[in-house]
């Protein structure tokens, strides 16, 4: 029943629009400092928390997967209990958590009914300081991973990211799968995922985002309690900056299906570049506006050759890349991609129009606010800006820096950053007239 109110109270909750949110920065003793956002309109409490450089990144060699383990073993027993102990705690309370591993960081996510807030946090402070990784536990957790990776492998779009990211980053961490393989996963010891916990998760490299129905002495003391027991400083492996540099050309993964998933991409840029907001609107424009993009437009409008079709630039702590894909039947495989890459030419040739910058813009600044959708992702929204090094008025200025950019700004960055004879191309399938110009890397 009181996951069932919880539910129905999420589901309650409107959108807070970007401009009311009052951050406050508050110290909590000796753990660091964590943004609140007060919201007592719903008994509901959310927390996210990141580790810096305690993402899949870190996974030592030959036991690739070893963050996404630690991560999906986190709720399955803490202290004195077992796991099946402490899942059943977390639903008699009607607690949501749950763990995550990116590619820099490692994630926690909490979300409690205002009443449960004191066992809730002592929960998630337990699962960080004193997980078990129980053997049963361990074994159940594997096997999750392996038949994951096993699904994975018959996931088109997954084979093909998994090739692009291989053949972009070679000799770099950023080319290993973030869920590993099936030897790897084998390979993994309870000892390596305690070590992994133990020289990845510390104060010195929290971040934090606490929203919703506490006051800021509350969250204090919450947040002490829950990560004050934490040691002081991580030990994480240095990883190098790197530029992605995957060849230019098309490497088929044959597969006996009737449609062709595409991933494109090269190089791109970090978060703090400071073209990112131009390189921002100049994307919606060419694929990651919807239907308002020139890729959707002319490869799925007008001609009806793709499901769907986008570009994204997406930055990481030591790269960034721009990436697209397009789903098309192999027959249609060849025509989409010489489309995509004639109208990345047009645009870094010929450049936007003043009607499409005004268009993106409207977009860029009008959908902000549904980032603050609800606790959940308004704390989300804040540990992102925290890790990226923003300021919490970042979010009062983030539509004026969209707003500064000039139709000057778009097409200078279009030249910057679009290079189509430079994109790799990973297709998956049977593509009809498509043969592979590059070796792949697995």
């Amino acid at each position: 029943m009181k996951r069932l109110i919880l539910a129905l109270i999420v589901l309650l909750a409107g959108v807070l629009p970007a401009r009311a949110i009052d951050i406050q920065t508050i110290d909590v003793p000796g753990v660091g400092t964590a943004w609140l956002v007060e919201n007592h309109s719903l008994p509901i409490i959310a927390i996210q928390a990141a580790f810096r450089d305690a993402g899949t990144a870190q996974d030592p060699q030959a036991k690739e997967g070893t963050a996404t383990f630690v991560a999906g073993l986190l709720n399955e027993g803490a202290g004195d209990m077992d796991a099946a102990a402490f899942q059943q705690r977390l639903e008699e309370l009607a607690i949501e958590m749950s763990f995550s591993a990116e590619r820099d960081e490692s994630f926690a996510f909490m979300r409690t009914l205002t009443e449960n807030r004191n066992e809730a946090f002592r929960l998630l402070g337990l699962a960080l300081t004193r997980p078990r990784f129980d053997a049963d536990a361990i074994e159940r957790v594997r096997k999750q991973l392996f038949a994951a990776v096993a699904q994975a492998e018959q996931t088109p779009s997954a084979v093909a990211a998994k090739r692009w990211y291989a053949a972009a980053f070679a000799g770099h961490p950023y080319a290993r799968p973030k869920e590993g393989d099936a030897a790897s996963l084998k390979a993994i010891t309870r000892d390596d995922l305690s070590a992994f916990a133990a020289s990845h998760f510390a104060r010195g490299s929290l971040v934090i985002a606490i929203v919703g129905d506490v006051t800021p002495e509350e969250a204090k003391a919450l947040m002490a309690g829950a990560f004050g027991a934490l040691p002081e400083k991580a030990t994480p492996t240095p990883v190098a900056e790197v530029k992605a540099s995957p060849p230019a050309g098309i490497e088929v993964v044959a597969r006996p299906i009737p449609q062709s998933t595409i991933v494109f991409g090269h190089a791109g840029i970090k978060r703090d570049d400071p073209d990112w907001y131009a390189a921002l609107v100049m994307n919606y424009t060419l694929g990651g506006g919807g239907f308002s993009s020139r890729l959707v437009n002319e490869v799925r409008e007008k001609r009806g050759l793709a499901y769907y079709v986008y570009t994204i630039f997406a930055p990481f702590d030591h790269a960034g890349i721009m990436l697209g894909s397009v789903g098309t039947q192999n027959e249609r495989a060849a025509e989409s991609m010489a489309i995509i890459g004639t109208e990345i030419t047009k645009l870094r040739d010929q450049g936007a129009t003043e009607a499409e910058l005004a268009l993106a813009k409207k977009y860029l600044t009008g959908s902000y606010p549904l980032s603050f959708a609800s606790s959940g992702k308004i704390a989300g929204e804040l540990v992102a800006l925290q890790l990226d090094g923003f300021a919490p008025d970042f979010v009062a200025k983030r539509n004026a820096y969209i707003e500064a950019v000039t139709l000057a700004d778009v097409n200078r960055v279009a030249k910057r950053l679009l290079a189509p004879e430079n994109l790799h191309w990973v297709v998956v399938g049977a593509p009809d007239g498509v043969t592979s110009t590059v070796p792949a890397k697995k």
